[in-house]
């Protein structure tokens, strides 16, 4: 029995969409933000970033749906969008009012961070085009019937926008699975996004609404614990000296989302101890109620570039696990792989290919290849 019942990729005309913001990072590279004379400029979003790594990294039929303001910085970052290999045909495009008053492209200011001084993201994402979306603004039964899509991504970031964009996700979900298209939903839980409406209270109102749509539960300790209201015990993920490869309160704190939401097929969770901003322990754990618990290479003092996106890309290694007919095992260690290159390299987005995620999560080790 498959963890899993997946359309044919035949099908369907996307193997994965997803939905959320997407917005433009400025990356002050080796500076701080309040020292920086210059940035580089990269796509980025919790919920784009799994469809971009599921495209440009694993080679499938990818799109996004968004909103952006129809001006010169909407178009780049459509641009950067199209340069990842993600159909853009399903962004909604917006007036410019020439200031931005109803309406703006979000900016995201991200500093990578480096041994003791942890990494620091400035978001500018106020009354975004995204976040004004309606559900009515897109023709869901068109997205997933009509045209067919297999895996349909989300989250808690997206979910987190506006009060609007709750019921987006929630018309969304709700449709892809009356077109029996797999639903996976990244709680990442963000303080900052819910501070100003209502705080935990309000993010664990929205993702528990949420969750009874899901199939693909995604998620950290924080995440559970936060976005759901799921207590983890025994571990204390802030001590450095905290043995993460111990994962019985993580399978624990697993059943207990499995037990709470019983159409959860698939729950994954990632495992990650903070030694410094440049050195972390990394790890996952996942569950299916077909096959039960796997667990992925456990990964300690890995070393990182940049750790923004790390958890995306572990959800793009893992949903590729399933949809190329993998087992929980297999998707979890191609996940965890994935998320640990992905920390390697600059950006939100992943620059690794199929054949390195493949190699690490075989066992191979960063020797030089010539």
């Amino acid at each position: 029995m498959s963890a899993l019942d997946l359309r044919p990729a035949e099908d369907c005309a996307y193997d994965v969409v997803s939905l959320g913001e997407v917005m433009l990072r400025l990356d002050p590279g080796e500076r701080r933000i309040r020292t920086a004379r210059s940035f580089e400029a990269w796509e980025g979003g919790g919920e784009y970033n799994v469809a971009r790594g599921l495209a440009r990294v694993f080679g499938l039929r990818a799109a996004v749906v968004t909103a952006l303001v129809d001006n010169e910085v909407g178009r780049l970052v459509e641009g950067l969008v199209l340069a990842g290999g993600v159909d853009t045909s399903w962004i909604r495009w917006a007036s410019d009012d020439g200031v931005g008053r109803r309406v703006r492209n979000g900016l995201n200011f991200t500093e990578r961070g480096y041994g003791a001084r942890g990494a620091v993201g400035v978001s500018d994402r106020g009354h975004t085009a995204v976040a004004a979306m309606t559900p009515d603004d897109v023709d869901w039964d068109d997205l997933f019937g009509r045209r067919g899509v297999r895996w349909l991504h989300t989250g808690g970031i997206f979910a987190a926008l506006s009060d609007a964009s709750a019921d987006v996700a929630e018309a969304a979900m709700a449709a892809a699975r009356t077109h029996g298209t797999v639903v996976s939903y990244d709680l990442n839980f963000r303080p900052s996004l819910w501070a100003g409406i209502g705080g935990t209270e309000r993010a664990q109102e929205v993702n528990q609404r949420l969750a009874k749509h899901v199939d693909v539960m995604i998620g950290n300790e924080e995440d559970f614990t936060a976005s759901l209201g799921l207590e983890v015990e025994g571990v204390d993920v802030e001590d450095s000296s905290a043995d993460l490869s111990d994962t019985r309160a993580f399978r624990a704190m697993i059943e207990r989302a499995a037990a709470s939401y019983p159409d959860f097929r698939v729950v994954a969770t990632t495992l990650r101890g903070v030694r410094s901003a440049s050195r972390n322990d990394w790890g996952a754990v996942a569950w299916s109620r077909a096959e039960g618990f796997a667990e992925a290479t456990h990964r300690p003092g890995l070393e990182i570039l940049d750790r923004v996106g790390g958890g995306d890309s572990f959800a793009s290694g893992l949903a590729y696990g399933f949809l190329s007919g993998g087992t929980v095992a297999e998707a979890v260690e191609l996940g965890a792989a994935h998320g640990a290159l992905a920390m390697t390299t600059p950006g939100d987005t992943s620059m690794a290919t199929l054949a390195e995620v493949r190699r690490l999560a075989g066992g191979g080790s960063a020797r030089v290849r010539r």
